[in-house]
């Protein structure tokens, strides 16, 4: 298989694809916030979309390992991972492919000044209250989603449940 400019764009025909994403969090003035990087524009898939930082897992590679791997390719930041907390799945109609999302809290290890992001990748990056993210809920949700038969946006879902689990004082990490 040749891999083209972009991971997302990798042809996987019939194929599943493992992708896992960090739900990084941090505390702003008494306020918890996640950390969301825009699509480059570039992307032939979602572009231009808010989304959590992660990406593909390698065949044979460790999910904690590459989710490290792909916050570092495209951050250059370390993350300090804690546990799971939500999977999904989705079809990449680029690729051709069907992949299984599996994400968890994390926090960067090093101070956020030091975010760079990779342009091919992302274009800019922010970080979002609850309120914020429900707020921009359409820079989020790729269109292919809107009035998709299997509900809503799986990684629009994953940011929700996330700050309810946050909210319920029953995740330490």
């Amino acid at each position: 298989m040749n891999k083209v400019s972009h991971d997302s764009e990798t042809p996987a025909q019939g194929k599943q694809v493992i992708s896992a994403c960090a739900f990084v969090h941090a505390d702003f003035a008494g306020e918890t916030k996640i950390f969301l990087a825009k699509r480059a524009d570039t992307k032939k898939f979602l572009p231009g979309v808010y989304e959590l930082p992660g990406g593909h897992i390698d065949f044979g590679e460790d999910i904690l390992d590459g989710l490290k791997r792909e916050i570092k390719e495209e951050l250059n930041m370390s993350v300090t991972v804690g546990d799971p907390f939500y999977a999904a799945t989705y079809i990449n109609h680029i690729k051709g492919s069907h992949s299984i999302q599996v994400t968890y809290f994390a926090q960067f290890a090093e101070p956020i000044e030091n975010i760079k992001i990779q342009p091919e990748d992302h274009s800019t990056y922010g970080w979002f209250s609850e309120e914020e993210v429900k707020a921009m809920r359409k820079q989020i949700v790729a269109e292919i989603y809107e009035g998709h038969v299997h509900g809503d946006d799986p990684e629009y879902l994953t940011m929700l449940r996330g700050f309810e689990l946050l909210n319920s004082g029953k995740v330490k990490f």
